[in-house]
Formats: structure tokens, sequence, C-alpha cells
């Protein structure tokens, strides 16, 4: 499955990184995709947006490191003809053009979709927009965690909102613009045409609301800052303290995965308390049923209580920081490596991880 899509040529005219998390999937399953960067400002922005730790003479930044794997990489000033006129041939033999840029600029570059398609009539056009097609606001991830919900509802209840330490609106986005794209690729394959496939930022965010969004519209609850909390299930997302003090996560969702915590903990009694006895008097009575299962688990080591637990088939987890999350051997084996002509070693986590078997 790795070189499924051996064949496919992917011109990349997206940059940051919703646009290029796109190229990457298709770079991973094998494709050829070619990278266009801005030789003006010394090319994709991220390339700068560097920790204190890295070498500031390195050309990448670890962050453009996670989404630019494998490609090959033109810098181009595509406001001269002579750049316009480059890119233009190898979007002629294209398959799929990825492009960020707002309608105004696209057309000034000759790089919108009318232009391009009368170039390659079977050209598949990705475009991802912050806020949809007719509006050309710029905004970066948190400016869309912020208007879809996210960043009100993350946090604990007593302090301010937290952004989520990742661009997921980005990644969602990414995401809806792959799935469009795989159905286009479907589409041409039927009908031999080309077509144009978007997907803005602000709808990829609010179609991931999911339950948060249902709680509002059919219960009217606006959901509220709860930490790592469950609106409608406990104990969920409560995170509890072992006695070499570390922390770990409880995510019970059912009737016998509270019996079996309660088993495993001792604490049998707590299944025929009525106010512990279903979810609902759970959700009622959470910060009760918290303080007794913390007691309860503080008694423990983390690896003992980890182990009782999962024989027990609770889900349960330690809360693992980066080091020790690279220490699972599930992501030693995600690790891809690709070394640049100065010989910098740069990684990466990969992002294609379902399998097709025969």
């Amino acid at each position: 499955m790795k070189e499924i899509f051996k064949d496919l040529k992917i011109i990349e005219l997206a940059s940051v990184l919703a646009g290029p998390a796109v190229g990457l999937f298709f770079a991973e399953l094998g494709a050829k995709v070619i990278k266009i960067e801005n030789a003006t400002t010394g090319g994709d922005v991220t390339r700068r947006w560097k920790l204190p730790t890295e070498n500031p003479n390195a050309t990448q930044s670890a962050y453009y490191a996670s989404v630019n794997w494998n490609k090959d990489v033109i810098f181009a000033d595509l406001t001269t003809e002579a750049d316009q006129n480059k890119i233009h041939r190898l979007i002629k033999s294209a398959d799929i053009v990825i492009s960020n840029f707002n309608k105004k600029s696209a057309q000034k570059l000759k790089m919108d979709y009318e232009t391009l398609k009368t170039i390659n009539p079977k050209l598949i056009f990705a475009k991802l927009t912050a806020f949809g097609e007719n509006d050309d606001t710029p905004a970066f991830d948190v400016v869309l965690q912020a208007e879809a919900g996210f960043l009100y509802m993350t946090g604990e209840a007593d302090r301010a909102p937290v952004k989520m330490p990742v661009a997921l609106i980005d990644l969602l986005a990414a995401h809806q613009l792959k799935e469009g794209l795989l159905v286009a690729l479907l589409q041409r394959e039927r009908t031999g045409k080309g077509s144009f496939v978007t997907a803005s930022l602000v709808e990829s965010a609010i179609a991931s609301l999911a339950n948060q969004a249902t709680n509002w519209l059919m219960g009217n609850h606006i959901p509220q800052r709860m930490g790592t909390m469950h609106p409608n299930i406990a104990p969920y997302g409560d995170v509890f303290y072992t006695s070499d003090d570390k922390p770990i996560v409880l995510a019970v969702g059912t009737e016998r995965q509270f019996a079996n915590l309660c088993d495993g903990l001792h604490l049998t009694e707590l299944t025929e308390n009525e106010e512990f006895k279903t979810n609902a008097a759970r959700v009622r009575n959470r910060v009760a049923l918290k303080s007794i299962l913390a007691k309860a688990i503080k008694k423990y080591k983390r690896t003992a209580i980890l182990n009782q637990l999962k024989l027990k088939k609770v889900p349960v987890g330690s809360i693992r920081n980066m080091q020790e999350v690279f220490e699972l051997e599930a992501a030693k084996q995600m690790i891809l490596r690709e070394t640049l002509e100065d010989g910098t070693v740069t990684e990466r986590v990969r992002t294609v991880v379902f399998e097709v078997r025969d």
C-alpha cells in the first residue's frame, strides 16, 4: 500500500500546516509531491518557526519538518511571468494542485482554478480557506479554535480558556480536504473529468464538535470548561495521582467497566450506592465520586494500579510527556526520517496509519 499513489503527481502551492499536511499524506503513499515556495520571502514561513533550542542556521525548523517529508522543493517568484510559466508547465502534467492562496492572490498569480483548468482539464484543484470561498479574512488555528467554540470549552472551570497544544483545526481541515480529494480521484477515474475541491477551517471545526454540538442543539446546554472531565460520563477524563506521584486518567464508559473499576480498587460497595449506581447518578455526584476514587488510587504505585485495572478491562492510561510517548513501541515505529542535502537528519511522525489488506 505504501506506493499506492506512485503514479500521482501533486503540486503543493500551500504553506504552514493544513495544506502541507495534505501533501504529506500523498507523499507517504508514494506520490511525487512538488512543493512550491516563495523565493522572495525565504520560502514557507514555518521554516523560521524555530524553538530556542534549534540551530538558528538550519534551513528547516522542526515545525516545517513535521509536514514536509519526501517533497521536491522549488523556490519561485510567482509574480514573474517566467516562474508562472515554469509552474504552469509542471501543472500541465499534474493530477492535483493544493492551494491556500486567497482568491485575489490566486488570480493575480495566475494560480486560480479557472486559469489552471484551461492548462490541464483533468486537474483536481484543492483549496483550503479559513472562513470560506468568499471571505479572505486571514486566520491561524487559534482563531478558529476561538470562533468554533473549542477555546471556550477547553481548560479548567475557574481559569481562562486554554488553546489545544496542536493546531488541531488545521489538521481536521486537512483530513476533510484529503477525503474530498479521494472522492474527486474516484470521480475522475469514472468520468475522466477534473474538479474543484474545497474545505474551510471553520466548517471543518464545527463539523468536529460532535456531542458538544448536540448537547446544545438537543439539550440547550452550553458546554463549559471542565478540564479533562466529560459532560456526559463519569468517571471519564478524571485525573488521579498514584503513591509515586504519577498522573493517570480513567475513561469509564459503561456500567460493567464501573463495576470492574470498583472491584479492582476494592470498592465494590459503590456499585450498590444510589449516588453512584448509574452513570447519570455518577455525573450528578462526580465530585464526591472522584474524592473516593482518589484516596483508593493513591495507595498504589502507577505501574501496579495500571496493571491491576487493565487486568479488569478498565480503560486507564498514563499521562505521558513527549519523551515518554516516544518510549512506546507503537510511537517508535511511526517515525519518518529524512536526510537533507546538508546532512541534517529530520524526523517527524507518519500520518498514514491505516492498513488496506487483500
